[in-house]
């Protein structure tokens, strides 16, 4: 299963722990995913989606299908047909 949020493309960035004595060693930034549940009214369909938290937040602020539909327009493959 791929840490990779299905409509922002968010992805696990690398970086280093740093130790108290200053040494470095590889590490990896996981994107905080979640997998939910959306019901698209408009398509009368339900739809799973793993989705950053960041996400989920702009979808409660403008309701999944207008936040699909801006995601659509800058270019983002969603892999839902929209009308």
């Amino acid at each position: 299963m791929s840490k990779v949020c299905q409509l922002t493309g968010k992805r696990p960035i690398t970086g280093n722990n740093v130790s108290h004595s200053n040494r470095k060693t590889k590490r990896r930034f996981l994107p905080n995913l979640q997998k939910k549940r959306f019901y698209i009214p408009e398509m009368n369909e339900w739809v799973t989606l793993k989705v950053s938290t960041d996400a989920l937040r702009s979808i409660n602020k403008l309701g999944i299908y207008e936040y699909l539909k801006r995601q659509e327009k800058k270019g983002a493959k969603i892999g839902i047909e929209l009308k």
